[in-house]
């Protein structure tokens, strides 16, 4: 079995597989999507996700903008690491590398989960300077309470742990478990095209072995320490249903940076751009027709 998911094989019919392009930056070989035309507006997925988790909401915003959507380092299509592994600050730059090679620079940053935290480090750090960040079910924050600890630790012993990724490629492939997954972690339920791609990547051991490398090395402090320091427009949309992130970090981290917004949304999960894109993709048009 292959280590990592392959364009010819895991992507055969990967949604909007037309828009997709293979572009060489930095150390990485990037699976990127790209449709529409306007303002360009940055789509970055959470852990263990990818380009899969677009699928719906991209082309409804690529009606508005020139949507970029990568596969983050690690993770589906992409192939490659960055100097400096998947920590957050090397992920940041690794995008950075992809959009001058792309020659594009971002009005609009849309992250998702972990994607949001490396949008708002993107502009902390001055590899992205755009009007606005949307945060979608953001992870910005430690976890609260004994999990600000149990998190990090379990995802370093998994790191270290060479069996860890196969065991998750294994269970992933038992019928039904990853939509089982999905709905108990995410409080989300999604369409069975959504969860066939989801079954597709974590069956492989190389997409599993990159979530779990991103985890093992995710600063969240310094970002907590650095939210007040963000300039650009924020917006925060948190389902309130979500069993990965509470609400209440969400109304903590939209606290800590001036003139942010929440918008919370009754009765969806962690995956919520993925249970009603429609609705997500109104926010989104709505809050970037108010810069």
């Amino acid at each position: 079995m292959s280590w990592m998911p392959r364009w010819d094989g895991e992507g055969r019919d990967w949604p909007n597989r037309a828009q997709s392009r293979f572009v060489e930056a930095g150390r990485l070989r990037w699976h990127v999507q790209i449709m529409g035309q306007g303002p360009v507006m940055l789509l970055l997925h959470g852990t263990g996700a990818a380009t899969h988790s677009w699928r719906a909401l991209a082309p409804l915003l690529a009606e508005h903008f020139t949507v970029v959507a990568p596969d983050l380092p690690g993770h589906a299509f992409t192939a490659g690491r960055p100097a400096g592994g998947l920590s957050m600050s090397a992920m940041a730059r690794a995008v950075g590398d992809l959009l001058r090679a792309l020659e594009m620079k971002p009005d609009i940053i849309v992250g998702h989960s972990a994607g949001a935290a490396i949008a708002i480090r993107m502009a902390l750090d001055g590899i992205a300077d755009p009007q606005a960040i949307v945060g979608l079910n953001a992870a910005l924050l430690p976890f609260p309470g004994l999990g600000a600890k149990l998190f990090p630790t379990l995802a370093r012993l998994l790191f270290v742990n060479p069996f860890a990724p196969h065991f998750f490629a294994r269970l992933a492939r038992v019928p039904g478990e990853t939509v089982r997954f999905l709905a108990r972690s995410t409080g989300s339920r999604i369409e069975a095209a959504g969860s066939r791609c989801y079954e597709r990547l974590f069956s492989m051991p190389g997409h599993c072995a990159g979530a779990i490398t991103m985890m093992a090395d995710w600063d969240l402090e310094s970002l907590k320490r650095d939210l007040p320091r963000l300039k650009a427009r924020l917006l925060l949309v948190h389902g309130e249903a979500d069993a990965a992130i509470p609400l209440a970090n969400a109304r903590e981290a939209a606290a800590m940076v001036s003139g942010a917004r929440l918008i919370s949304l009754a009765g969806l999960g962690h995956l919520a751009h993925e249970e009603k894109p429609e609705d997500i993709a109104a926010v989104i048009r709505d809050f970037a027709g108010e810069g």
